[in-house]
């Protein structure tokens, strides 16, 4: 089946990828408007993006001689450590020797190059293989890059099957009134039942829906109720700046007062988090499913239950799955780059106003 709605790409997957490895900079070797705003975040998120701005001549000619260039302008500007050169669909499809032009700029002990461009199918590709690059060069060891392989190849199989990658065409929605979700779950503490909240978050995203547990928690200590908390944030797994991740947004919910009752994996292993989060749930006897992050990789929707997603594209497959209610935190990729500590959510702010919490 051909899929006509828009997908993220590899290109774009392989800066992000990048930037979890704390690369210093990443060199896209392509035109400047290539992945444009994912580069304008990262740089929010402390990774220098530059391009080789590659023109109509240099599909001709070639452009190793201006990537060579632009690395020795690299590190005379930054002093980088590290440095990922990233391909494009211009410098592959001519098919531009990236390591040659590495060595010969005198940097191939601190750059390496990730082979990518656009049309290499699913952006999980696009980390997949910054990660075998990242291997090659030292970076992490194959055991890594088998786990994080494994967890990535799972990720295009939830959005294949539960996400927005499982239909020909999927529109665009904004999801249920905030304050009517809201209302509802605040009507549920008032009436004592039982909610399970599971943070089954993407990475940095976590920061953002990380609020929502915590908007949840604080409404139950006015209003009553009963509170499960699971959430993928092991710091025992994944690269350092994930574990950081995790260990940041432990920190904030113990400020809360509030305890996770169960670690359900690490920052990068939502789609086999969302599988372990229900396992520990089946036999807790809860009212309330209330699912933030990527709620399409839990496996069991139950009747009762809220998602919190950060895509507008994932509205309709959640309701499919069965959700009562759908939201969305539009903002949620801008809102939380370069942020060491949680941040508002828009179904936090929500909650708190409907639990009348200043």
């Amino acid at each position: 089946m051909n899929i006509l709605t828009p997908r993220p790409n590899p290109i774009v997957a392989a800066l992000y990828t990048l930037r979890d490895l704390d690369v210093d900079v990443a060199v896209l070797h392509g035109p400047s408007g290539c992945g444009f705003r994912a580069a304008r975040l990262l740089e929010e998120d402390g990774m220098k993006v530059v391009t080789t701005s590659m023109t109509e001549e240099d599909l001709i000619f070639g452009a190793s001689d201006k990537l060579i260039e632009v690395l020795k302008e690299v590190e005379e500007l930054f002093s980088p450590k590290l440095i990922g050169v990233v391909g494009s669909c211009v410098s592959m499809i001519i098919g531009e020797n990236v390591k040659k032009a590495i060595n010969d700029s005198g940097l191939k002990e601190k750059a390496f190059f990730v082979e990518i461009h656009g049309c290499m199918g699913a952006n999980t590709r696009g980390a997949i293989e910054t990660l075998k690059a990242a291997m090659d060069f030292g970076l992490i060891d194959e055991k890594e890059y088998q786990r994080q392989t494994k967890m990535l190849l799972l990720a295009t199989e939830v959005e294949s099957n539960k996400g927005m990658a499982k239909s020909k065409y999927t529109r665009p929605l904004r999801g249920d009134e905030l304050r009517e979700v809201a209302d509802y779950i605040i009507k549920k503490l008032k009436e004592d039942k039982k909610i399970a909240v599971v943070l089954n978050a993407k990475k940095e995203t976590a920061y953002l829906f990380a609020d929502i547990l915590i908007a949840i928690n604080l409404a139950s200590k006015k209003h009553g109720g009963q509170i499960i908390n699971v959430g993928n944030l092991s710091t025992d797994v994944g690269l350092l700046r994930i574990r950081r991740y995790a260990q940041d947004i432990k920190n904030n919910l113990e400020k809360n007062g509030i305890t996770i009752d169960h670690i359900s994996g690490g920052m990068d292993e939502y789609p086999v988090a969302g599988k372990n989060a229900i396992e520990y749930l089946k036999d807790k006897d809860f009212d309330l499913l209330v699912a933030v992050g990527i709620p399409q990789a839990l496996p069991v929707i139950y009747k009762d239950s809220i998602a919190a997603t950060n895509g507008p594209r994932e509205v309709e497959p959640l309701k499919e799955e069965g959700y009562r209610y759908v939201t969305v935190e539009i903002a949620s990729h801008s809102t939380v780059m370069g942020s060491r500590d949680i941040v508002l959510s828009e179904l936090g702010d929500a909650i708190r106003k409907a639990a009348g919490i200043q």
